[in-house]
């Protein structure tokens, strides 16, 4: 059981360094394409690939990979309370989890694509990468349902089976509500909150798991 928990720690406090390092990309390196509006976002992209494609293995794959490992250490250690509810909540994990690599892996695709199409046809190519851009924030961007589910039955059985410390789990709570919010328009922009929310929640998920290795 230790060595679940211990690899499930290590893995939430380096999805939350995922997550850090990806708004900090966002915000500095990336923030002129990432901001940009469809004609300059495509005359940006050619000098900006490389970095992109940093970004999304780290936003998108690494976190997934991550959230995978997190997902099946909860259900190990929690497996013999809730059963039910535990086995939505690691399915609902497992499911986000694909969306993740399923959204990035489009976008790694749409890159060289779009940027060869803009060469013949910048025209065609805006179209092309607004419709894709729309199916990638469906997946996962547009909210954060999915994920705000898991954490809130997560953090329900924790807290339920007096496991990890309670704050962490009133964290979970409260980022598992924003998360679900998200999907009603007139809380859309809850979705800010939403990642910072998630930092925290996983590095204190992480820092407990290790802990209570040691005892």
């Amino acid at each position: 059981m230790n060595d679940y928990l211990k690899v499930g720690g290590f893995a939430a406090l380096l999805h939350s360094i995922a997550y850090i390092v990806a708004i900090g990309l966002y915000l500095t390196i990336l923030s002129p394409i990432l901001d940009a509006d469809p004609v300059n976002y495509l005359k940006l992209l050619t000098n900006y690939q490389g970095v992109m494609y940093l970004w999304i293995l780290i936003a998108y794959w690494l976190s997934a990979f991550c959230l995978i490992v997190v997902s099946l250490a909860f259900y190990n250690k929690l497996k013999t309370s809730s059963p039910i509810l535990l086995q939505t909540a690691t399915v609902l994990g497992l499911i986000w989890a694909g969306l993740i690599i399923a959204s990035g892996n489009l976008m790694l695709h749409d890159f060289q694509a779009i940027s060869k199409m803009y060469t013949h046809d910048p025209t065609q190519a805006e179209t092309v990468w607004l419709a894709l851009m729309n199916v990638e924030n469906g997946l996962v961007s547009g909210n954060e349902l999915i994920g705000g589910l898991w954490v809130l039955f997560i953090s329900w059985i924790a807290l339920r089976t007096d496991w990890l410390p309670k704050a962490v789990n009133y964290i979970g709570l409260v980022t598992g509500l924003i998360g679900i919010i998200s999907v009603i328009p007139l809380f859309s922009n809850s979705m800010i909150l939403f990642g910072p929310s998630m930092i925290v929640w996983f590095a204190c998920v992480g820092i407990a798991m290790l802990r209570s290795c040691m005892k």
